[in-house]
């Protein structure tokens, strides 16, 4: 049995794609932001702050997305999706998984102030000004990245592009990509992958976003 505690458009869509990739169904226990049922007690048991994703496989459970990652890729080494120690990318695979996280960050912090904290205070536009500048940087070195190849790693597809499929359909409502053509191109090629559009569409209906772009208030 494999069981994905799941929130529809969040960081747990990384590890619903991934085992899409790796031909691995899941059974998702879904949970919402907003209902409490992140903070109740069975559910802290599982994952100690309260947050998904978390993935109860091999008699074992597992929270933190790279963690998942890591473990996925390393007890299934025969797809490919990761990169072994010795292996001469293993170091930028690393590297990719922390770059995603940093970069879910800022998007947690953005989603926090403009979709959870009701109205701005007036200290807000500052923080979300700053937000959206850092955001905006670390789409800018992706975009740099991205020049001349496909995927993150220049060997190809790997767990670490999954780790990015969250954050690149998240990052549109605080960033406007039309200076980004590499990076708009890259997300035309994840669409295009069937693991990915199985994972969309047993991923849910996401329910914080509310408007197609969100400026800085008084910014």
């Amino acid at each position: 049995m494999i069981r994905l505690h799941h929130i529809p458009f969040s960081r747990s869509f990384r590890v619903l794609w991934l085992l899409e990739e790796l031909g691995l169904k899941t059974e998702l226990s879904h949970y919402s932001i907003t209902d409490g049922s992140l903070r109740a007690s069975e559910f802290k048991a599982i994952s100690p702050v309260g947050r998904v994703p978390a993935l109860e496989i091999d008699g074992i459970t597992i929270y933190e997305s790279a963690a998942i990652v890591e473990y996925l890729t390393e007890t299934r080494p025969e797809h490919g999706l990761g990169r072994l120690a010795g292996d001469p990318e293993r170091v930028p695979f690393l590297e990719w998984l922390g770059f995603a996280e940093t970069q879910a960050s800022i998007l947690a912090s953005l989603n926090m102030h403009h979709l959870f904290m009701g109205d701005p205070t007036p200290a807000s536009p500052v923080t979300l000004k700053l937000e959206a500048a850092r955001l905006a940087a670390t789409l800018k070195a992706l975009e740099a990245k991205l020049e001349g190849q496909d995927w993150l790693l220049a060997s190809g597809f790997s767990a670490a592009d999954t780790m990015m499929g969250f954050n690149l359909f998240a990052a549109p409502y605080y960033v406007h990509l039309d200076r980004f053509e590499n990076v708009r191109a890259y997300i035309e090629r994840i669409k295009e992958r069937p693991a990915y559009q199985e994972a969309r569409k047993l991923d849910g209906k996401q329910e914080f976003y509310k408007k197609d772009f969100y400026e800085v208030p008084n910014g």
